[in-house]
């Protein structure tokens, strides 16, 4: 080839994820590597039906362009949704449908990232999200992590030193990859700091429907002052991938900037896919078929930290979240989790090494343990295998 490509494509590298997942195809091969929900809790039957009353009643306009923004009665659901919840004060013109949370994340970059510009992030942090951002040319800034999140002394810090700072990522409930929740009051000191800086927020709530224990918490959103921290959300997790139907809500007048932008990516998100999911959410109880997804994730969540505490060796530590999809699993300094992922493949067992989440680097002996996914009958084996290669590592 003799033409030249951006130079934006030379920091461009294929997910990690994505390409253990082609490994994970082989059937069997007991995988905790992607965050896929469990495919068996889908509302198959009921989306046939949804499906065909979408059709039926209003097929051409299904079928049709719509606005950018979204679906109305789906926007105007989920505005009422998050007010409920999270504590936040939104309507429908707050909120831009997206394809899935990660165009929202992908978009954000669009919107607020120049060349040399820092983005701020969680230590460890979602690696799609490094690599949404890092496609615009910033840099990142890791602030390190604890039980309840961000600490906050360092952010401070390091915003007092940064001339750059554009953006600051964050994902409160259930982290990905870590399974963290924040505290209360680091979500009030993170407001406070956004307003105090002039840094724009980007909250990343794919999971905070997802807990198994505990109150729901405001969001940070909630305790936004300057109108500068956006939102985002999907049906991704509690509903079903496939749609990739997700948002992005804050002030109207960054939205609006959303919007523009999105309306030179694809012009709008799938309109039938719209309307079935506002259909269902009218037909259906949402709350019930999520609190089956509860029952059922809790279950492998205990499950997982029960057998992890009996089969994984001395000095091998793992998160206990209260939520989510995952668990962080940190080995001795000098194991480096890809050469332990290596000898999994070999026994079938799959994880997602932990460099990858440290968009500076480093922390290598870390993994990503995904407990959704997989039967409680194939996580007990898969995890015993697991176990037994870290003992041969550790002995």
């Amino acid at each position: 080839m003799d033409f030249q490509m951006a130079r934006r494509m030379s920091d461009i590298k294929a997910s990690e994820i994505r390409e253990i997942l082609k490994i994970t195809e082989k059937s069997e091969v007991i995988s905790f590597a992607g965050g896929l929900p469990a495919p068996e809790l889908f509302p198959v039957e009921e989306i046939k039906r949804v499906n065909k009353m979408v059709l039926d009643r209003d097929g051409q306009r299904a079928l049709q362009y719509s606005t950018t923004e979204g679906f109305r009665p789906l926007r105007e659901w989920i505005a009422h949704r998050m007010n409920s919840r999270l504590g936040t004060s939104f309507d429908c013109d707050n909120i831009l449908v997206t394809h899935g949370s990660q165009q929202a994340l992908d978009l954000s970059g669009k919107v607020f990232l120049d060349e040399g510009d820092v983005v701020f992030c969680e230590s460890p942090t979602y690696l799609a999200a490094i690599t949404a951002f890092r496609a615009y040319g910033c840099s990142f800034i890791e602030i390190p992590t604890d039980d309840e999140g961000m600490i906050i002394s360092e952010l401070v810090t390091q915003l007092e030193k940064c001339e750059n700072a554009k953006l600051l990522y964050i994902i409160p409930d259930f982290q990905n990859p870590t399974g963290r929740t924040w505290s209360l009051e680091r979500r009030k000191e993170l407001a406070d700091i956004s307003a105090r800086f002039g840094v724009a927020v980007v909250e990343d709530n794919p999971y905070g429907e997802l807990r198994f224990e505990g109150k729901t918490l405001p969001s940070v959103k909630s305790f936004d002052i300057a109108g500068n921290i956006l939102c985002t959300g999907t049906f991704s997790k509690i509903f079903c991938p496939g749609y990739r139907i997700g948002w992005i809500a804050g002030d109207k007048k960054i939205i609006r900037q959303y919007v523009l932008v999105k309306q030179g990516t694809d012009l709008q998100c799938n309109t039938i896919a719209q309307m079935e999911i506002s259909k269902y959410l009218e037909l259906y109880d949402i709350d019930a078929h999520i609190n089956k997804i509860r029952t059922i994730y809790r279950k492998r969540r205990d499950l997982s930290v029960q057998t992890m505490e009996e089969v994984f060796p001395t000095g091998v530590s793992f998160t206990r979240p209260q939520g989510g999809l995952f668990a962080w699993v940190e080995l001795p300094a000098h194991i480096n989790s890809r050469d332990v992922l290596e000898k999994c493949l070999e026994q079938n067992v799959a994880f997602v090494p932990g460099g990858s989440f440290f968009p500076n680097g480093g922390k290598e002996n870390t993994f990503r343990i995904n407990f959704s996914n997989m039967s409680e009958e194939k996580i007990v084996e898969g995890l015993n295998r697991l176990g037994a290669v870290l003992n041969k590592f550790i002995d």
